[in-house]
């Protein structure tokens, strides 16, 4: 795993621009992601969501509503999760447009139903698996100095 490039940012520090094994490995370490999509009426709507890395792919589980309406109308995906350390200045994030596709194979899905489960109870949940077409990641290294320890209590 290594990064491919750096861009500066703002405050003179470095950011890695992270090839495509990176980006998924980083991604095997979180948990948690956000969805978007376009709406019908435009509006971009954003939500967590839980999910598993599984071999090139995210798949998370949705249920009526919104997230599959997109799946199912074709529409474009993006996901982006990160993990950050804002005391360090450091951390990184992952994003992937894709499309998704609702996992049907009885076999999948009883293989996809012992990853990690969703942590929010659903009627009726569906798999979903976005298909990777671009990504991008970006990682912030820890910034030297600027940070203090201070011990509270009894010395």
């Amino acid at each position: 795993m290594h990064a491919k490039d750096t861009t500066s940012s703002a405050d003179g520090g470095r950011a890695e621009i992270l090839d495509r094994d990176t980006c998924m490995a980083l991604l095997e370490t979180v948990g948690i992601g956000r969805v978007a999509w376009s709406a019908p009426n435009g509006e971009v709507v954003v939500l967590p969501v839980n999910f598993v890395v599984d071999r090139d792919s995210i798949v998370f589980t949705t249920s009526q509503g919104g997230k599959l309406d997109a799946v199912r109308r074709g529409r474009p995906l993006s996901f982006e999760a990160d993990d950050m350390e804002p005391a360090l200045r450091m951390g990184w994030s992952v994003l992937l447009v894709g499309v998704g596709e609702v996992v049907a194979d009885p076999d999948q899905v009883r293989r996809l139903e012992e990853l990690p489960a969703p942590w929010v109870a659903m009627t009726a949940p569906v798999f979903i698996r976005l298909t990777v077409r671009q990504m991008t990641g970006r990682r912030l290294p820890l910034h030297p100095g600027g940070v203090a320890v201070e011990r509270v209590g009894d010395t």
